[in-house]
Order: C-alpha cells, then sequence, then structure tokens
C-alpha cells in the first residue's frame, strides 16, 4: 500500500469543512432555513464523527504499515466519545475481539473521501477504500458506499468532467442520478443508508458551481446533513481544486491540536 506524497489535502479539507457546516443541523433543517444565505460557519459550528474518522483515515495512511484502520478507528472513536458516532460502531470500539457488523450505513462513505486523492491508480483507491470499510461495514452496500466516495475524489482530481464522473458511478455503482435535486427536494429525507445517502450526496455535488454551493445544495434537502455535506463536499473541493474559504483559519477554529496536526502533517 503505498500512497504518494502529496500536498492535495484539499479534498480532505472539504470533507472537514462539510461536517463541520453541517454539524448543527445532523437532525434535520428547519423549515425556515434559507439555504442561500444562511451563514455556514458560526459558533455553534463544531466537528463530529464524520471529521474524526475522515482524519483517521489519513492517519492510517500517513502510518502504513504500523497502523491499520481497524485500530486507528477504535483508538479515534475511543479518543472522542460522544462525537456522534452510530450506536454498532460505538459498541465495536470497545468490543475486544473486534468483527465487522454487516453495515451499510454510511460511515464507511463519509470516511473514505482522502482515499480518492492519495494513491495514483484508481485500482488502488478501489482496493484501498474497501479495506477501509471492511473492518466495520463488510455488507456489499457499506463497501459500495466507500468505494464510490473515494473514487469520485479520484476522478474529480484527475480532470474528469461531472458527466464522465456521474456516467461511471451509475455504471459501476447503480446510484440512480437521474432527478434532479429540484425533483427529490419534495420527498427527500434523513437517510442514514450508503444507498439513500449517495445519491443525495453526489446530486449535491453535481449540480454545485463551486464548493460552496455544493454546501447550500445539500442544505436545501432534507437528509444527514452533516454527513452528505461531508461526502460531497470533498468530491466539490477535489473537483473545483479549492473551498473558497481560508482553510487554515477555519480549521485552527474548529479543530483541537491533536486532529489539526494530522490534517497538517
Amino acid at each position: 500500500m503505498k500512497s504518494i506524497k502529496t500536498e492535495r489535502i484539499i479534498p480532505l479539507i472539504g470533507s472537514i469543512l462539510g461536517d463541520i457546516a453541517g454539524s448543527r443541523f445532523e437532525w434535520g433543517l428547519p423549515k425556515e432555513l434559507d439555504p442561500k444565505t444562511v451563514e455556514l460557519y458560526g459558533e455553534n459550528c463544531h466537528f463530529t464523527d464524520d471529521t474524526i474518522l475522515s482524519i483517521a483515515t489519513k492517519h492510517v495512511i500517513d502510518s502504513y504499515p504500523t497502523m491499520t484502520f481497524e485500530k486507528a478507528y477504535a483508538e479515534f472513536g475511543e479518543k472522542y466519545p460522544g462525537a456522534g458516532f452510530g450506536g454498532l460502531f460505538e459498541e465495536w470500539i470497545y468490543t475486544e475481539d473486534k468483527k465487522p457488523y454487516n453495515s451499510y450505513g454510511n460511515g464507511s462513505a463519509m470516511r473514505a473521501g482522502y482515499i480518492g486523492s492519495a494513491y495514483e491508480s484508481l485500482g488502488e483507491v478501489r482496493q484501498i477504500a474497501t479495506e477501509s470499510a471492511i473492518c466495520t461495514h463488510n455488507h456489499p452496500e457499506g463497501v459500495k458506499g466507500a468505494v464510490a466516495t473515494a473514487e469520485s475524489v479520484w476522478m474529480a482530481t484527475h480532470s474528469y468532467t461531472k458527466d464522465q464522473i456521474r456516467d461511471y458511478i451509475i455504471r459501476e455503482f447503480g446510484y440512480d442520478l437521474s432527478k434532479t435535486l429540484n425533483e427529490i427536494r419534495p420527498t427527500s429525507q434523513f437517510e442514514i443508508s450508503c444507498q439513500g445517502t449517495m445519491p443525495q450526496a453526489l446530486l449535491c455535488f453535481l449540480e454545485s458551481v463551486d464548493y460552496e454551493s455544493c454546501i447550500r445544495n445539500v442544505f436545501s434537502i432534507q437528509c444527514d446533513v452533516d454527513t452528505v455535506a461531508c461526502i460531497a463536499g470533498g468530491i466539490a473541493a477535489a473537483f473545483y481544486g479549492k473551498t473558497g474559504f481560508d482553510n487554515e483559519e477555519l480549521l485552527k477554529t474548529y479543530l483541537d491540536d491533536f486532529l489539526l496536526g494530522i490534517v497538517q502533517s
């Protein structure tokens, strides 16, 4: 598992800032919210499990082969109790004999974005994304969500067009991307499964014009807001090559020294 030494951590930053922006809406969007004007970063924003495990993924890649996904996810999870982890994952953290629990939850997808910018070939990305998923989310849909996220970031980083990314995702993963955000908005709902979350995240990216509009697209639908923003934000940052925000200042504002140190390493 040979990662490339790169400054291209923009997708990881995009994932983190998406999570932080969406953190205050994790359990639903207020009816009066205007996604076009709402402040994205304020005092009530914070990092959640999405950021923690996305950074844990980078830590594994930076520390290979002495660190494994299983070990890092457990250690980071234990270090940040109450950060919003799913119930099955929380049980897994403290189980001595750690076995995957056949989950198809979106937790496998939200932590995989950085893998897409850390490896030279699409084959490596698929291999490592699969490895990152199966220590917990060994259900086929859980693995698929992680691989789709990482491969979308890889394609965005390698100058694929949105149409090429859309066509590839439909062909390889079978996600329904035939409807627009306007069409899904009236019936959109909170989803924790990969198969429910990934089409939402991908559409938010595909209909964006820059990173900020991608996050605002997330705020326009009912969904698992911080996780969808984490996934879509990573892809968007990879595609546009920037977030348009003061990344350094935002990371220093919201991350603790431990997490910030790994991002900057």
